[in-house]
């Protein structure tokens, strides 16, 4: 008995350890295919150079006005008291008020980080989509294994049938059930075969490789013993929020240049006009050139316009509170229903578990009969049915914990 014991615990510990190795191996499969995505997916790209050009405006914001240059030739020349003028050279130089060209640099930083929020949000929901087509994958693959299982132990049964035959304690017709099931199941195996060739496609077309790339499975999934603890807080660190906070602090500074735009410009500016000598008389500064400093104010007199976009602001910011609120409740009940379809997953796995031993427990009953004669082969394949749709009940099961957990990880993660 002690034995029995040790070598009990010995085979749990043993399974554990499979566990283990099956579920780190998955979690380092996916991560490797998530990686192979975001890396090569065209979509994320273009978000990312979306993110480049806007953070290549703060460059551009840093700034000031062209300056003018400008050259006049006189026609008729003007006489002055020191000589004719000839020509008119002059550079002007408007300057926005005190404050506005870093303004306008906070307000494009302020656009550039909303624009990486973009790229962050597709950024994980390609991360979702990779795994739940990973999962889609798992259960397909994990389908066609039992349907081969199953086939094979309808084998078993034929077997078993043939001998019952020839004693004559059962019918032909016994046998022909067991082969038109198996018939079914192996066009069942086929027709997922050809699903899984497909899913295999569109998974590589996802991760942008080749449609031959050989996609790597994990043999086996269960669930886990324990679910991952999960946060309602940190719904609002989810980028899709964090995107109208991002939005918001892009109109505040907006609303902080259109201040500053408001103000008057100022303007400094050089004229030079050289002047020809007077040869009918000498007098004092005969010939000098003339140099004029010039200082220029612009005033926005008429600011109606920029009284409309404060307004246009105020209510750009209001509109993105509204759409932060309707967007939270929405992610809220995302994750409600989440959690709900995940911790249903785990019952329906944990039931099929159950209802499987119990199965197994049916078919080694119906096993003993045969060695008394008194098999009933139309038990076998209700039996054998039974078990079948146990068993892919719980892959399904296995498929939705995961395909749910995903989708919560992509709500909370931070």
């Amino acid at each position: 008995m002690k034995i029995n014991k040790i070598h009990t615990s010995l085979y749990w510990m043993l399974s554990f350890g499979f566990l283990l190795f099956f579920q780190q191996s998955m979690a380092q499969d996916l991560n490797a295919y998530i990686e192979q995505a975001t890396a090569n997916n065209a979509d994320l790209r273009a978000y990312e150079l979306r993110h480049h050009i806007a953070q290549e405006k703060v460059n551009e914001s840093n700034t000031i006005p062209d300056t003018d240059f400008g050259v006049g030739y006189f026609v008729s020349t003007p006489e002055t008291r020191v000589g004719a003028q000839r020509a008119r050279f002059s550079v002007k130089q408007m300057l926005p008020w005190f404050g506005t060209i870093s303004a306008r640099s906070d307000y494009q930083k302020a656009v550039a980080d909303a624009s990486y929020i973009d790229y962050v949000i597709a950024k994980r929901k390609l991360g979702l989509v990779v795994a739940q087509n990973y999962y889609s994958l798992y259960a397909k693959n994990a389908q066609i294994q039992v349907l081969e299982q199953n086939i094979q132990l309808l084998e078993t049964y034929e077997e078993l049938a043939l001998n019952a035959v020839s004693i004559a304690k059962a019918s032909a017709v016994d046998v022909l059930k067991l082969q038109i099931r198996q018939n079914d199941l192996k066009a069942r195996q086929a027709v997922l075969t050809e699903e899984l060739a497909a899913a295999k496609i569109q998974f590589n077309a996802v991760l942008n490789t080749d449609d031959d790339t050989a996609v790597f499975i994990a043999d086996s999934l269960v669930i886990p013993l324990n679910d991952i603890e999960v946060d309602w807080s940190k719904l609002a660190q989810n980028p899709e929020l964090l995107k109208y906070d991002k939005l918001y602090e892009s109109i505040t500074q907006a609303e902080a240049l259109n201040q500053r735009e408001a103000s008057p410009k100022l303007g400094i500016g050089l004229d030079y006009l050289p002047v020809s000598e007077r040869a009918d008389m000498n007098i004092a500064d005969n010939g000098k050139d003339i140099v004029m400093p010039m200082l220029s104010v612009s005033v926005p007199i008429f600011n109606t316009k920029y009284k409309s976009v404060s307004k246009q602001n105020t209510l750009k910011q209001e509109e993105l509170q509204a759409q932060r609120s309707q967007r939270l409740n929405m992610l809220k009940s995302l994750f409600a229903e989440a959690v709900k379809n995940r911790n249903t997953a785990r019952i329906n796995y944990d039931t099929q578990r159950r209802n499987l031993e119990q199965a197994k427990d049916a078919e080694d009953i119906l096993l003993k009969s045969y060695e008394t004669g008194t098999i009933d082969f139309n038990d076998v394949l209700d039996i054998q049915e039974m078990q079948l749709q146990i068993q892919l009940n719980q892959i399904q099961a296995v498929q939705n914990y995961y395909g749910q957990a995903a989708l919560i990880n992509y709500l909370t993660k931070l």
